[in-house]
């Protein structure tokens, strides 16, 4: 049976929530990147950022484009999109209001739904991003290479 730490790269970055639980910030395989739920949180203090949806969305587009960021890419690059919202009906406007100035046409394909989220989060998103014809992904990592 293959290590499969040799199947992606793993990104990490301190300008995001770091993970508390079993999961990565996000995942590199072939020229894909793959994001963890990204959340609302303050990478330096971890507390939730804002009481409305549009200051909780923003947060979290800070944090994603951070991830992206440590990656190499940016919300150019995204190509799919998933958020889930505490409140959908009422926060939907207000959401895509602050996610529009992060993506410009063609924007990428999403799916919003309503759910309930952890802690005080309005807004938790996940992307999946396309390493562009010419740019290098990161190398895999090496069986026992540290995060």
């Amino acid at each position: 049976m293959s290590d499969r730490r040799t199947l992606f790269t793993e990104i990490t970055t301190a300008d995001a929530l770091p993970p508390h639980y079993a999961y990565s910030q996000a995942l590199v395989h072939g020229n894909l990147l793959y994001t963890q739920g990204v959340n609302p949180c303050d990478p330096v203090t971890a507390k939730v950022v804002g009481t409305t949806i549009e200051e909780q969305t923003e947060r979290a587009m800070r944090n994603l484009s951070a991830i992206l960021a440590a990656a190499g890419l940016s919300t150019d690059h995204v190509i799919k999109t998933s958020v889930h919202l505490a409140d959908l009906l009422r926060d939907f406007e207000g959401f895509d209001r602050v996610y529009s100035k992060y993506f410009s046409a063609p924007y990428p394909a999403r799916t919003t739904v309503g759910v309930t989220l952890w802690h005080d989060y309005l807004i938790e998103i996940d992307v999946v991003a396309v390493y562009p014809d010419g740019v290098t992904p990161p190398p895999q990592m090496k069986p026992g290479a540290a995060r």
